[in-house]
């Protein structure tokens, strides 16, 4: 039993093979890197005709792969937060948007100063901000009517694909279309009183279901392209984040994850019912039984590629030079909202600040603070999420990158830090969702375990509330 895995994530795409016991199949790995498309006036969008060609590229590529013939499932993740208008014969008429455009924030704002916000997030999960839906229709309709005009259904990326691939309308899964912030999570449905207020018809959406309506029969073009795929059930798109919560052993309700990349994420699983989300917090589902609540932030291993990039440290070994170093000894607090803010805050037009800058401040002090302070952006969420001292369960390129940085966090969360040792969680977690394993996911490797340093968590705690008093003075 085989599993065919498609990884589409914000930088890279993936098609890879997976066992039955969840694990990778060797030099199955077929990738294809992708940047998206960015501007100074907020733009961040990606081109769809190219990078669907580089879907069917990784694809084709772990189709070489001699397990290939005994592919049984496939199943995709996708990054999320994604809008796609396509024409009455399923032809691009916008770019992709991404969850990272932000031309959308006066009408976030305008949106904001009409309607009952609040109500909306906890209907349909989201909150209010630029990198869901509500905004970003808004800001079309007023600033590009006639493309708006020439849409017949709005999309997201996975949908597309697996409407150009079968040849026939395919339904949204609920997992990814609960991150549009346009789906009322207690029905299950597209929230009608939204759709309203935004006058989209509901035909202009995709019908919705689970992951597991599974799709088969691939149009005659992808039937010759890739006969081994002809008659394999194709399972819906999941988010990644989903995938990545699931592959990560986050499995049952209390399991913190918490997932660095480029960005970064929180999340538990429930299966307790839909109540109230805490503000700050968004909840998202994984399939129809299965919800994550969580939080994520738009700083991650970003923070640290930008100040090694911006303060010339590349090719230094700042692993070896912040070893050891005194937490939080630099005298700087960092808000490291250079992306833009999501959880917890959500305001729509944050930036990053850093105070406290010396004539004897260093460049490896302001990397230091930098780190530190998205350490302690998180355990806002964290606190937010579960109670004082869970463990949490750990993975991502950033953390495996530096024991140094996994250190920060565990200190700065208070809480122990089990590191995975699953180079493929999101893949894993896929494979786990579509063939209902999840009891087979609830334990994944662990490489090593970090503790929290009780010296370093009553220094982390102050630098907390200095960071939080800023963060008052530059966001109103």
């Amino acid at each position: 039993m085989t599993t065919l895995v498609i990884d589409i994530g914000s930088s890279s795409v993936r098609a890879l093979l997976v066992d039955e016991d969840l694990r990778t199949i060797g030099e199955s790995v077929s990738r294809c890197q992708h940047a998206f498309h960015t501007a100074p006036d907020g733009t961040s969008v990606a081109d769809p005709l190219e990078l669907r060609g580089l879907v069917e590229e990784a694809v084709s590529g772990a189709l070489a792969h001699p397990r290939a013939q005994h592919i049984t499932a496939v199943g995709m993740d996708t990054f999320v937060g994604n809008l796609l208008g396509v024409d009455a014969d399923n032809n691009p008429v916008t770019p992709l948007f991404t969850y990272a455009d932000t031309r959308s924030a006066d009408a976030v704002q305008h949106i904001a100063d009409e309607i009952d916000v609040e109500a909306m997030h906890q209907r349909t999960g989201c909150p209010h901000h630029t990198a869901y839906h509500p905004g970003r229709l808004h800001w079309l309709q007023q600033s590009q009517p006639e493309t708006v005009a020439k849409v017949a259904r709005w999309l997201d990326f996975g949908t597309y694909l697996y409407r150009v691939w079968f040849g026939r309308a395919v339904p949204a899964s609920y997992s990814v279309s609960s991150w549009s912030g346009l789906m009322n999570r207690h029905d299950m449905m597209w929230d009608a009183p939204l759709l309203d207020y935004l006058t989209v018809a509901p035909e202009k959406l995709p019908a919705l279901a689970d992951v597991y309506d599974a799709q088969q029969g691939l149009a005659a073009e992808y039937a010759q392209m890739w006969p081994a795929l002809h008659e394999v059930p194709f399972y819906l798109p999941v988010g990644d984040g989903a995938a990545a919560n699931i592959g990560s052993g986050g499995v049952h309700a209390g399991h913190l994850v918490l997932t660095i990349g480029t960005t970064a994420a929180l999340r538990i699983v429930k299966k307790d019912g839909r109540g109230e989300i805490p503000q700050g917090l968004w909840e998202y589902s994984v399939d129809k039984e299965r919800h994550l609540l969580g939080g994520a932030t738009s700083e991650g291993g970003n923070i640290y590629e930008w100040a090694a990039g911006t303060l010339n440290l590349n090719g230094t070994d700042t692993e070896t030079a912040l070893a050891g170093r005194t937490p939080d000894g630099h005298g700087l607090t960092f808000l490291p909202l250079l992306a833009g803010e999501r959880s917890p805050g959500y305001a729509t037009r944050a930036t990053g600040t850093l105070h406290g800058l010396r004539l004897f401040t260093t460049s490896l002090d302001i990397l230091q603070a930098g780190m530190e302070g998205v350490a302690l952006r998180l355990a806002l969420i964290a606190d937010l999420l579960t109670e004082p001292g869970t463990p949490v369960y750990g993975g991502g390129g950033a953390m495996y990158a530096s024991d140094v940085w996994a250190q920060i966090i565990a200190d700065a969360l208070n809480r122990p830090l089990h590191v995975l040792d699953e180079p493929e969680v999101t893949a894993r977690g896929v494979a786990a969702i579509v063939l209902r394993k999840f009891d087979a996911a609830a334990s994944p490797k662990i490489a090593h375990s970090i503790h929290p340093i009780a010296r370093h968590v009553s220094i982390y705690a102050e630098a907390r509330q200095r960071q939080a008093e800023l963060y008052r003075k530059m966001v109103k």
